[in-house]
């Protein structure tokens, strides 16, 4: 082969790696005398190995790396002829594996640390859009809480604290055109555990007759607690009773919160 076909035949790098067989190094080697360009590659292949190893191996002991360094002349001499490959291909050869071994563990990491940063926006963006959910479902509840109050056809009920909890309140809002009813529970304690605010339309007279109208679930994630229920349209008096979850068939007075009369 010529020399342009043993260049580009990847041989070189074989050669200064010390992987190819001995016969095909001596004859390299031989050619290397001979033939200037081969020589010069052989001296480029040579200096790209010391300086990648230079870059990213900081652990290639000083007086090795000066001693390749004045071979291959990066202190400013002339070219040193190599006679024989022994004193130069095992530093080299050396120095290319821990240049390879550096590389892999570098981009291993660079690896890891980009999955762990996909992990971390992956899990943020998750976060942030939960957030935006919540926010548009508070703008929503919030919006239908100052229609019912602002309504000047809704009938405003008030229900004051019962024995079985004085401070509590709660108002009632009933358009007795439409039936719709909505209550305002803000002041009412978050139900225990197990628990849930039942809502009662009261007849009086002839006699006490309560007609459940809705429950309050989901107390604790409507921030503005206001609540749509069941509508009525004969209603003299409402109730809220706490009762076990999915509620009672008729309310349980030991547990009345509120009450008032229309």
């Amino acid at each position: 082969m010529n020399s342009k076909e043993i260049i580009e035949s990847g041989d070189l790098e074989l050669y200064v790696y010390g992987a190819l067989p001995k016969n095909e190094s001596a004859e390299i080697a031989a050619l290397s005398k001979k033939d200037s360009t081969v020589l010069n590659e052989i001296v480029s292949i040579e200096k790209s190995v010391i300086n990648l190893s230079s870059s990213i191996a900081p652990a290639l002991s000083a007086g090795v790396f000066q001693s390749i360094k004045e071979r291959l002349d990066m202190g400013g001499g002339n070219v040193v002829q190599m006679n024989s490959r022994r004193s130069i291909t095992p530093n080299l050869g050396w120095a290319a594996s821990v240049a390879l071994l550096v590389g892999v563990a570098l981009q291993y990491n660079k690896v890891a640390d980009a999955q762990s940063e996909i992990g971390t926006l992956q899990n943020e963006k998750s976060t942030l859009q939960k957030s935006v959910v919540e926010l548009e479902l508070e703008k929503q509840q919030t919006v239908v809480a100052l229609d019912v109050i602002r309504d000047s056809q809704n009938t405003v009920v008030s229900l004051a604290g019962q024995a079985a909890a004085p401070n509590a309140t709660a108002k009632i809002y009933w358009n007795q055109k439409t039936q719709k009813v909505y209550v305002d529970a803000s002041g009412l304690p978050e139900p225990p555990k197990g628990k849930v605010y039942q809502i009662w339309s009261l007849k009086l007279v002839p006699a006490l007759t309560p007609t459940s109208i809705g429950l309050l679930n989901d107390f604790t994630k409507n921030p503005g607690k206001v609540f749509a229920v069941e509508g009525t349209g004969d209603a003299q008096a409402f109730g809220i009773t706490l009762e076990p979850a999915g509620g009672s068939k008729s309310p349980t007075m030991e547990q009345l919160y509120t009450l008032g009369k229309v």
